[in-house]
């Protein structure tokens, strides 16, 4: 009969043996819980390391599936993944526990939103960002601070990436450093700019980094600048922002917490570099996933997995159905029409 305590000091025996982290650390981080917003390139990377670290509870959450766009700079997943449209918080969960079955793993299938925050992170230790989204991050800011949670942010587009950690009433706030979201075309995103693989994992690598020293309680430990980094040129920088800490901040100044507040979630959501519309219908269709498969099965090419529909409804559109009542329109960046599509099959 195998020892565990045998098992955990063979398995992680070089962890151990790292000064920040020692028996000591190695079990407060098998006492941990993290949960993981965005299960893409960043947060499937953060989640593979934690998960060979030891991590004792792992919450992945995602409102996406697998394609084969995905697979040049998200690691865990593969072609197959692909081929059966998998949910991501699915695949990763399935790849992770091949990893190491002795972490608790939760796969969560939703579109993160104020409605539905307070319960998908309810119970965790803290947070990481593998969003790619700035409505979803200042959800998560205004979130965090309600709690008095810390969460680790991490953003990544072309060659550059950025990361800090967050941590209410001891750092700026996300809203702190950028007050209000940037107007379309401002910035780079991964629509325009595209990502290069490499810098997802070095992104990932520094977030995985501060991940372990929250959940192995060294957070006197943790980043408190904003590092931004150019896998290209090898430039780093490290900004001091400890001076932008904002008394009048509207979200850790005044505690108006606009995001988390917004309880009516937006109807439709144009998804960055995908030619994808996301919808939201106003209530939850009359048939199950099974009884549409069957309804559409004369009129389109219809494949269903376990978790997801997907129809094709003409050479250029194809439409996937979840089971929270979201539909995702692929094809088109046309809201209009992308709506016109939706109406149309959630009548038939």
């Amino acid at each position: 009969m195998v020892n565990k305590n045998d098992e955990r000091t063979n398995r992680y025996a070089k962890q151990i043996k790292v000064h920040a982290i020692g028996a000591q650390g190695q079990q407060q981080l098998a006492n941990a819980s993290c949960a993981i917003i965005g299960a893409g390139a960043l947060g499937s990377a953060v989640a593979e390391q934690l998960v060979r670290a030891g991590i004792g509870y792992l919450r992945i959450i995602d409102r996406d599936f697998v394609e084969l766009g995905n697979l040049h700079r998200q690691t865990l997943y593969t072609e197959q993944d692909a081929e059966q449209f998998m949910p991501k918080a699915i695949a990763a969960t399935n790849a992770l526990k091949r990893i190491n079955s002795n972490v608790a793993i939760d796969a969560v299938i939703a579109d993160v939103q104020a409605a539905n925050i307070e319960q998908l992170l309810d119970g965790v230790d803290f947070i990481v960002d593998g969003s790619d989204n700035f409505t979803i991050r200042y959800l998560i800011n205004d979130y965090c601070v309600a709690h008095g949670k810390t969460w680790v942010y991490g953003a990544v587009t072309g060659t550059s990436g950025s990361t800090t950690t967050f941590t209410p009433q001891q750092t700026p706030c996300f809203r702190c450093l950028f007050p209000e979201p940037p107007e379309l075309g401002a910035i780079d995103t991964c629509d325009t700019a595209g990502v290069l693989g490499p810098i997802v994992t070095m992104i990932a690598s520094i977030q995985a980094t501060e991940a372990i020293k929250l959940a192995s309680g060294q957070s006197e430990q943790l980043n408190r600048k904003l590092l931004q980094l150019d896998c290209w040129s090898l430039q780093l920088y490290k900004l001091d922002i400890a001076h932008a800490r904002n008394e009048q901040c509207p979200c850790c100044g005044k505690l108006e917490l606009t995001w988390l507040q917004q309880q009516e979630a937006a109807a439709t959501t144009s998804l960055c570099g995908r030619q994808t519309i996301q919808l939201t219908l106003a209530a939850p269709l009359p048939y199950s996933l099974d009884e549409l498969a069957e309804r559409y099965a004369a009129s389109y090419e219809v494949k269903r997995n376990r978790y997801l529909l997907k129809l094709k409804y003409s050479e250029q559109i194809t439409v996937v159905f979840f089971p929270d009542q979201r539909l995702m329109i692929q094809g088109t960046e046309d809201l209009h029409y992308a709506s016109i599509i939706a109406n149309k099959l959630v009548q038939i």
